[in-house]
């Protein structure tokens, strides 16, 4: 396994149907995202980029080509892990554009959670949600429960939990969509800082004209193909 690759993807394609009726969603992606980098996939609706993600969160199985996920092949003309849900609760954060927080669970139950479901402690599982509640600037809202909590900090609690089982990777849906300009561009400062902290690969699909400038690389995506690009990185010079 190399722990220097966050995700590495080669000629991955998705072809729903067959026949007359096939539509290619992807086609033969090409994609690279280093350990504590943050890069965005833009592009318009349809184009692919919720077909992708689901791929890489191996949510749905592509058609061909090769996934890497934190060094280890995850697929290779077919899966190469034998559970794919413990591959999504240990290897994968997911951040979407509503918190889904668990509403009778304080901030850090919600935190919490997922170590515990991937059989630490209770008391590791905490440790390690206050870790991250502090690292994000909310630990004061800790015992906060969702409903008294604001949409800025529950967004921040659900970054906490997608980094709660050190995934080398996290997925990133919209994070932004629902928030002005002052608070989108902070979940993206956020995202950059865990990011360079824990040494995890953060790919962020969006719509965003917010946060676009921010990015320093940026891969676009169009009928199924991907091309890259320099970004601004404006925000963070």
């Amino acid at each position: 396994m190399d722990k220097g690759i966050g995700i590495h993807i080669e000629g991955l394609s998705k072809r729903y149907g067959a026949g007359d009726t096939a539509v290619d969603a992807l086609k033969e992606v090409n994609m690279s995202v280093a350990p504590g980098e943050v890069v965005g996939l833009v592009g318009p609706s349809g184009a692919g980029k919720s077909t992708l993600l689901k791929c890489l969160g191996a949510v749905i199985e592509p058609t061909q080509g090769r996934m890497t996920l934190g060094g280890e092949v995850i697929y290779d003309n077919g899966w190469k892990i034998s559970d794919l849900r413990v591959l999504r609760r240990d290897r994968i954060g997911f951040i979407f554009q509503a918190p889904y927080l668990i509403p009778f669970l304080d901030a850090t139950d919600n935190v919490a959670l997922l170590p515990m479901l991937a059989g630490h402690s209770n008391g590791e599982a905490r440790a390690r949600a206050m870790e991250l509640l502090q690292a994000l600037d909310v630990a004061h809202r800790a015992r906060a429960e969702t409903s008294e909590l604001s949409g800025g900090e529950q967004q921040r609690i659900s970054i906490a939990r997608a980094l709660a089982n050190r995934p080398p990777v996290i997925l990133a849906d919209e994070p932004t969509a629902p928030l002005d300009s002052q608070r989108a561009l902070s979940v993206v400062r956020i995202l950059n800082r865990m990011a360079s902290q824990y040494q995890t690969a953060i790919i962020v699909v969006t719509h965003d004209e917010k946060i676009i400038p921010t990015f320093k690389r940026i891969y676009h995506i169009r009928d199924g193909r991907t091309f890259e690009e320099e970004g601004e990185g404006r925000a963070f010079e």
